[in-house]
């Protein structure tokens, strides 16, 4: 069973077509037989049959292949110009209509469908942005199907430092050693901060305090890109809160304290526990999988010397871990 040859323009000629090709200006013709794994050469127009003895092919002088190539990639531009103007003829009267949707303003909101289209958005405008980007990052958001989606963000992040620009960025706990977050910062060169917090918020992307991206859909492949200036101070309040809360990760890390045995993790935990949450709850709003949400359970447990979920929820809240912890964040943060 024969593969199929694959489709190409001449400009992309294949290695057996142009072997072919070469050797039949060379020789003045090729056999049949010899260009049988070439079929392009035919459909391109490069070779023609003998029409003295059909089982022989001549080539056509590539002059005059590029002759044609050319006129014929003129005739297709003057098309393309004829369908422009006639869509332009077809819209002026419907643009001179005085109505609400009408205006030229680039919209507020607009959805963009796709990862591949909504990447393409992301770096337009950072191609724009002069000042700041900052992002909010999920567990999820640096486990992407496609890695050259990564290696683009990387190029668009270091075009903005060498701007001038600053970049920070909010990850979870859980992404504090991941191996993806720390390749990512020792290759950016420039003014970048990253901080961390048990909890976060769907991913957050802003650009120069202009422009947001936000999930549109939970495999976010669908987006919205937001100009609205409200929404947009909006976000950025929100995230300046959330980054004062949080603990630095990046240039310089700041480790969080265990207390009376119970490590940060655990504290975080403790703290969605007394509230009443399932262990699969604990372990979405942490980042983590459930096994390993439930074996910080089981620790807390030992550590508080429980015997039964109630009586845990009891323990943490007697035992006041929660408040150290609170009081030990907050002198972090202080200056």
């Amino acid at each position: 069973m024969t593969t199929a040859h694959p489709d190409h323009g001449v400009e992309d000629l294949c290695a057996a077509g142009t072997e072919v090709y070469t050797r039949a200006l060379r020789e003045g013709r090729v056999h049949r037989k010899e260009a049988v794994d070439a079929p392009c050469l035919v459909d391109l127009g490069l070779l023609n049959p003998d029409v003295e003895d059909m089982r022989w092919l001549e080539p056509v002088a590539p002059a005059v292949a590029l002759h044609r190539l050319l006129r014929n990639a003129a005739e297709r531009i003057a098309d393309e110009r004829r369908h422009e103007a006639r869509l332009a003829e077809a819209f002026e009267p419907l643009m001179r209509i005085d109505g609400r949707r009408t205006a030229a303003d680039t919209p507020t909101i607009s959805v963009i469908s796709g990862m591949e289209r909504i990447n393409r958005a992301i770096t337009r405008s950072m191609a724009d942005a002069s000042h700041e980007l900052f992002a909010i990052q999920p567990h999820s958001s640096h486990i992407g199907p496609h890695p050259g989606v990564h290696v683009e963000a990387m190029r668009r992040d270091q075009d903005l430092l060498d701007r001038g620009g600053r970049i920070r960025t909010l990850y979870q706990h859980t992404l504090r050693h991941a191996p993806t977050v720390q390749a990512r910062y020792e290759q950016l060169k420039g003014d970048v901060e990253a901080r961390t917090l048990d909890e976060v918020t769907d991913r957050l992307i802003v650009v120069d305090r202009s422009v947001a991206f936000i999930p549109a859909s939970k495999d976010r492949t669908l987006a919205l890109e937001v100009r609205h200036p409200a929404l947009i101070e909006h976000f950025a309040t929100t995230f300046d809160r959330l980054w004062h809360l949080a603990t630095p990760m990046y240039p310089e890390a700041a480790q969080r304290p265990s207390h009376n045995g119970i490590t940060p993790r655990q504290q975080a935990i403790a703290a969605l526990l007394i509230e009443g949450h399932t262990d699969a709850t604990i372990a979405e709003r942490l980042g983590l999988n459930i096994r390993t949400a439930r074996v910080h359970i089981a620790k807390l447990a030992a550590t508080l010397s429980s015997d039964s979920r109630a009586q845990l929820g009891y323990l943490i809240a007697e035992s006041g871990i929660l408040k150290q912890a609170d009081r030990q964040d907050q002198g972090q943060r202080e200056p």
